[in-house]
């Protein structure tokens, strides 16, 4: 763990990010073909939902570790740090968004809520492919 950083985490996230894109890529014209349009539309705003809250997460994280952490040549004693509060702000005006979103998706789109599920779900399965990578290249 001692060759862990903080921007090898936020290199995760991105990555993440990056692998929930090209999911949803892969997925939609399958899902297109197989179960109609509301449902390819209900896995994109599922895939939108989690790769904006792997973003956020990594906001959060980048804003708390700049605050935790003193700036080159600072002292720690009455160091003046940046307020995080724009961050968490915005982490709790996302969810209030997403909410919104996944109402109006679910009561408009007429599509399957499996779709929606697997678009959620591509977040958890692209942090899990990443935390496999760490795993195998012995970083953890």
């Amino acid at each position: 763990m001692d060759n862990f950083t903080d921007a090898a985490a936020a290199a995760i996230i991105t990555r993440a990010v990056r692998l929930v894109i090209v999911l949803a890529l892969v997925g939609t014209p399958i899902i297109w073909v197989k179960l109609g349009w509301p449902s390819a539309a209900l896995l994109l705003v599922g895939a939108v939902i989690s790769a904006t809250g792997l973003w956020e997460w990594k906001r959060l994280m980048t804003a708390l570790m700049v605050r935790m952490e003193p700036a080159a040549g600072e002292h720690i004693v009455g160091a003046r740090r940046p307020s995080i509060g724009f961050a968490v702000v915005g982490f709790f005006l996302r969810l209030f968004v997403v909410l919104g979103v996944l109402y109006g998706s679910l009561r408009y789109l007429n599509g399957s809520v499996l779709a929606l599920a697997a678009g959620l779900a591509m977040g958890v399965v692209a942090l899990t492919v990443e935390g496999l990578r760490l795993l195998r290249n012995g970083t953890l």
